[in-house]
Order: C-alpha cells, then structure tokens, then sequence
C-alpha cells in the first residue's frame, strides 16, 4: 500500500510514476486525495467540538462548585458529544474507503526500472551456461514423461479435470529430490530458517501480501471465503510478522519454505499450457527477506543469486531479465525473472520471479522495525522462488534426456535421489 504521506505531497509525482506501469495504473488517485481530504476535514471539526466540548465541562464544574444550575450547559454538551460520535462514525466510514481504494493502487516502480508496455520490452540482463546441443530430436517432457512412466495426465484429468498432473514412479521421486535439496541448499549454503507454514490462509494474510482484494479471481477460497488456498509460500510466511514491531538488529529475516501452491490461473488462455508448464497446482521452494530498507536493494541481488544458484548447480542454461515498468508484477517496486531454457519445447520458462516490494506490503500488514532512533519504520519485503518445481523438472528432464529415451540425473542430486538415471 502506497505511503498516503508521499500521494499528499507529490500527487503529480506518484501518478506520472504509475503510469510508466500503463493506462489505468493511477485509476483511484484522484478518489484517494478527495477521501483523504474529507478525512482531514471530518478530524478537523471533531478536535474543534472536543475543545468547545472541554470548555463546557470546565464550566460545568465551576458553576457546579458556586451551586448554580448547569442544566442548559449539560444539554449543550451532550449535544456536542453527540455530534462527534456522528463524526466518528463517518471519519470511519471515510478511512475504510480510502484504504480499500489504497489497497487496489499498485506500487510505484523503482526510479531506475526499465521502461515499457509489455514483456516485449524486459531487457536480458544475464544469460548463464549454453543451450544443450543434441545429435538426435529431443522430446518434450510430456512425451518423454509419459514414454518413462513418471508423468501421468491422463489419470490427473479424471481425478481433477485440466491443468493437473500425477508424478508416479521415478516423476515423484525426482520431485521430492529437487525439493529436499534445494530446502537443505537454502538453509546450509546460504542462511535461510526453514519454515513450514500452513497452506490455507485468512484473508487478512492475502491482503497484507497484495493478492487481495485486486486478484480474488485468481484464488481458491474455501465456502464463505473465510481460507484461501496459498498461490505461494509468500503469503503464510510473509505474514507470520504481521502487525510486529521487530527489533533494527534482527532483520534481515531470512525463510525458506516449501509449499504446494494453487491458482486458477483466469486470463492465461494463448499462453503456454503443454503439459507442466501452467498449472492449478504446483509446488515451489520459496525464499522470503525482511529486511532494513537501506539494504533492500542489495538484498534483491543477493536473494536473485541464490535462485540462480540453483540453477548452475544443476547445470540448466538460463536467462536474467528485469522486468519493465509494463509488465511488473502488482506490488513489486523492482523484479527480476529467470528463465530456464527447455530443449525439448524450444522456449525459455520462469522458474523463478525475485521481487523488491519496499514497504508495499510492510503497510498493508503493519510490519514495522524500531529504529536507533526510537520510531518505528515499515520493513522492506522481498520473495522469489528458488526455484518453482513443475518448471525446473521440464527443463531437467528435457535437458537430460539421452538418445535411448532415458534421463541422467544431474550430479548435485544424485546423493538424495539415489541413483544416476532414470529409465
């Protein structure tokens, strides 16, 4: 949620910046600045009754002390305090206006993210490794999966309907391999506290992260919508410091934490959809920071770099893009993609999106540190996948595939799979 402090001082500023986001990115602006201005008169002419208020009760009780009748004093009061709980009431329903009408602003890109319409305009950063080359056509790993035993959507489709998939056999095993490793890579080589976190989650929670009230469309919500089903480990585990006051000398917070997680995936028509490659559910080991704001920015490429880690140690050419101002996600200020190649469907996919949230979500979920100083700040936040399993296991078992149909598994893994191959 954008600071109401910084919208009150540089109106102009804020929407010329949303809108390097596209046409509609400042809608509610204006409807902010008029509710917080109601607000401020609203609280103006409360404090003013409070006072008259205040001079009638000392009145009050002077006339009382000389044993004079106040009754018309008394009247007059009641009549003010009336008015202010009027006042209040309507202060309220102003507040709740302006944050709901807040809460559907996205963040203000960083200063220095690229500029652009669209995913056309994200500029390669980084690339790492070289594509695979084959003396033979590799298959893709639906084709290959399903050759192998280890992929089954077939059966998925009967149990769930599209956009699900059964791991069977050798598929499960590499799956909970990758996830294994990667929580103890995280944890032992670079300082992160696992955490295992619930996979339903109150509203309160999907809102401090931003996924609600803008995307409830997406989500899978229990009857009622008291629960929703987490479309990532961002949500639980950001939250478990919403509404703390967390000391200057604890951050940053580090977590690492494996989830499955759902999303419905509306408005995702044209896009890829073979096999794994979009899914209702799918897992993901998600890293999560909170961190001091003057170290967010270096933190981004520090965490950016343990995704990328990933995938160096298991040998997967990859891509580094930042994403422009067009295409960023909502509450991210600045975010990286990193992109796995898959020989076998012939294109790049995201494994992993590495955002920078500044203090967007700290405010939506009351996340403060104190400071030397003795005043309380929003934390930053950060997040980013390390990495997501269904696309990972695309571009591994597309990439190590051998000529007789089987799969090489990569050494890093080897230890916790427990064998070489697959096949």
């Amino acid at each position: 949620m954008l600071d109401i402090a910084l919208i009150r001082k540089d109106p102009d500023g804020v929407r010329q910046r949303l809108l390097t986001r596209g046409q509609g990115a400042a809608d509610g602006l204006a409807k902010v600045l008029e509710a917080d201005e109601e607000r401020r008169k609203l609280i103006g002419e409360v404090e003013k009754l409070k006072a008259e208020r205040n001079t009638i009760s000392k009145e009050i009780g002077v006339r009382k002390g000389q044993g004079q009748p106040a009754d018309e004093l008394m009247a007059g009061m009641k009549e003010k305090s009336d008015r202010i709980a009027e006042l209040d009431r309507l202060t309220a329903e102003v507040e709740a206006r302006q944050e709901t009408l807040l809460l559907n602003i996205p963040n203000l890109p960083w200063e220095d993210c690229p500029k652009g319409g669209g995913s056309a305009d994200n500029p390669v950063v980084s690339t790492w490794g070289n594509p695979k080359k084959f003396d033979f056509k590799p298959l893709d790993h639906v084709t290959l999966g399903e050759k192998l035993g280890i992929l089954d959507f077939t059966s998925a489709a009967k149990v769930s309907g599209s956009g699900f998939a059964v791991y069977r056999g050798a598929g499960a095993k590499l799956e909970r391999a990758l996830i294994h490793w990667m929580l103890n890579f995280h944890t032992g080589s670079h300082g992160y506290t696992e955490v295992s976190p619930p996979f339903l989650v109150r509203e309160a929670s999907m809102v401090g992260t931003g996924q609600l009230p803008k995307f409830r469309e997406d989500m899978y919500a229990t009857e009622g919508g008291e629960l929703f089903l987490v479309p990532t480990a961002e949500v639980p585990v950001t939250n478990l410091h919403r509404e703390e006051i967390l000391a200057e000398g604890d951050l940053p917070k580090k977590y690492a934490a494996y989830t499955p997680c759902f999303r419905r995936e509306a408005g995702s028509a044209g896009k890829e959809t073979r096999g794994l490659a979009r899914m209702h559910q799918f897992d993901k080991v998600e890293l999560v920071w909170i961190e001091h704001p003057d170290r967010s920015m270096q933190a981004l490429e520090t965490l950016c770099g343990h995704a990328e880690a990933v995938l160096q140690k298991l040998g997967l050419h990859y891509r580094k893009i930042e994403l422009c101002t067009g295409d960023i996600g909502f509450g991210a200020a600045r975010c990286y993609d990193l992109e796995v190649w898959a020989p076998g469907m012939g294109q790049f996919l995201e494994v992993s999106s590495c955002s920078n949230f500044r203090d967007f979500q700290a405010r939506r979920m009351g996340l403060r540190f104190k400071g030397a100083d003795g005043k309380n700040r929003a934390c930053h936040t950060l997040n980013g996948s390390g990495t997501a399993l269904a696309r990972l296991f695309i571009a591994l078992v597309e990439t190590y595939q051998t000529k007789d149909g089987k799969i090489e598994v990569p050494e890093a893994i080897r230890p916790v799979f427990g064998s070489p191959l697959i096949g």
